[in-house]
């Protein structure tokens, strides 16, 4: 479980395929204190720590995951929101996530607003009914607020406001029109939504 507050930055910098596909990343956590078997949050993905060394540590990314999520995430030099797991007692700064990515949206656009930055993401309507203005989503493992949100003929299209800090701090901060990013949708939403399709 993790709280879409991102703590590091990642770096992909080896690529192996094998049964899965191995990923090594470089970064800038003390592996000395991250067990092997431990969780990390890789722009939203949940993923195992199977290997580590001093500024780097290894997971292994199944078939299904990368058929879920963004594709771009997985490439040599992909920059990684990174955050490790909750641990009791941590501070709730973000909202409930789970690193279980629900689907793969685009950038429709970026526009600085003041010191900030307002981006407009086009989701699919497999997630459309999930996502409210003033709800909570997790795009790329941020634990973002929803502005506005607007029909399509295809889904949504939602947006939010992206403050300096966060543009330092994450991935968001060289994003741009185009971009693939990961759709977690708010877990509560989740389980309304499957309350609804058993009661109907």
């Amino acid at each position: 479980m993790f709280t879409g507050i991102i703590t590091d930055i990642g770096t992909v910098t080896r690529i192996e395929a094998r049964g899965d596909t191995r990923l090594t990343i470089a970064c800038g956590y003390d592996m000395a204190g991250v067990d092997m078997g431990a969780s990390i949050a890789c722009s939203g993905v949940c993923l195992t720590v199977v290997d580590k060394g001093a500024d780097w540590f290894a997971v292994d990314v199944s078939a299904e995951t990368l058929s879920k999520t963004a594709a771009s995430r997985w490439q040599q030099g992909a920059r990684l929101n990174l955050e490790r797991a909750l641990k009791v007692g941590d501070e709730l700064g973000g909202h409930i996530v789970t690193g279980h990515v629900d689907a793969v949206g685009r950038v429709e656009s970026v526009e600085a607003v003041g010191d900030s930055h307002t981006f407009r993401i086009a989701a699919p309507k497999s997630v459309a009914a999930f996502i409210a203005p003033k709800g909570s989503v997790a795009l790329d493992g941020v634990s973002l607020t929803v502005n506005t949100v607007e029909d399509t003929t295809e889904g949504i299209v939602l947006s939010f406001n992206l403050i300096p800090h966060s543009a330092a701090h994450t991935t968001f901060g060289g994003a741009g029109a185009g971009d693939a990013v990961n759709i977690e949708i708010d877990v509560l939403a989740r389980y309304i939504g499957r309350m609804r399709d058993v009661a109907a």
